[in-house]
């Protein structure tokens, strides 16, 4: 045997000489060098057994066997050792970078509740803005008036159909005589328009979508024969519509409301821009400044403070 006539010829000693003590001091390389050659572990300790059984006593005595295993399991021991060791710093690694994660949640709520409460004290004690500040604001509430507060699935109800979306799609449903086939429906989807309605009839919807649309993935069906369904495929899945056809009424996108269970089917990137977007909806609801916002006032002073020799009178930090 090949593998044998090796490792006699590289580690057996003399015939004549019986086996070396355990304490003489082996030349480590020497035994890797043979170990790769031989292919494996395995391999390399049947053929140093058998240059045991051949060249010694070893394996006459009876508890050979029992100290060969012992060594075994030894070995064995400290590999789980090494593992359970391997195990418990990943895992407290995880629970250091969990509390980190708290940590840093505890810290932007606590800033977001002083931003709050240092606002309503500039608010309280302001003077009263000259009349084009307040012709202004009048304005905007005319225009923010104009926004309807989302159905339960983040769009409207209007006379003819009604809608919802998420941020990937938009579904549109559309009520149509009972019992009418797919045949009677004319149904155009294009990148930027949508057409709906029954042959031989003026079209229920027909208008420049608000936001483009993936063609490909939109398709329709009709719903127990009595209700147009519509799925429309965002082109950019990370911004709400604020309506299906321009010009028609329009939603409050600041008071739609993902469903938790679709968040957690998103992707880490995803899931995040898709939090700072809600975060940054309920700042602004409350008159606060956005997550950009906060990070660009924490950068001002920052500056501000490595640079007292600096004149920032003039300078306000919203």
């Amino acid at each position: 045997m090949a593998i044998i006539s090796d490792i006699q010829e590289e580690e057996a000693p003399p015939p004549q000489q019986q086996a070396a003590p355990a304490a003489v001091d082996v030349d480590l390389e020497v035994l890797e060098a043979v170990l790769e050659r031989k292919g494996g572990a395995l391999p390399f300790l049947h053929a140093a057994i058998d240059v045991a059984h051949r060249r010694s006593d070893l394996f006459r005595d009876p508890s050979a066997v029992g100290k060969v295993t012992a060594m075994a399991a030894a070995c064995r021991a400290q590999v789980e050792a090494e593992e359970r060791k391997a195990r418990d710093a990943k895992r407290k690694a995880a629970e250091l970078e969990k509390a980190a994660a708290a940590e840093k949640e505890r810290v932007v709520k606590a800033a977001a509740e002083k931003e709050k409460r240092e606002s309503s004290v500039v608010t309280e004690g302001r003077v009263a803005g000259s009349s084009a500040e307040k012709d202004a604001s009048t304005e905007v509430e005319k225009k923010e008036g104009k926004a309807n507060k989302p159905n339960a699935g983040n769009g409207l109800d209007m006379e003819k159909y009604s809608w919802t979306q998420q941020l990937p799609e938009v579904n549109v449903n559309v009520p149509v005589p009972e019992g009418t086939k797919s045949r009677f429906v004319v149904c155009e989807i294009k990148k930027d328009h949508l057409k709906v309605g029954l042959k031989g009839q003026p079209p229920i919807i027909d208008g420049e979508l608000h936001k483009p649309v993936k063609v490909d993935d939109c398709f329709w069906s009709i719903e127990d024969g009595k209700a147009l369904s519509i799925l429309l495929t965002k082109h950019n899945q990370m911004e709400w519509w604020k309506s299906v056809i321009k010009g028609d009424p329009e939603v409050d996108t600041q008071k739609v409301e993902p469903e938790t269970s679709k968040l957690s089917d998103l992707d880490p990137e995803t899931r995040q821009t898709v939090e700072k977007m809600m975060f940054d909806q309920r700042q602004k609801q409350m008159g606060l400044p956005t997550s950009d916002e906060m990070q660009k006032q924490d950068m001002l002073k920052k500056f501000m403070s490595q640079h007292p020799e600096m004149d920032f009178s003039r300078v306000k930090i919203a």
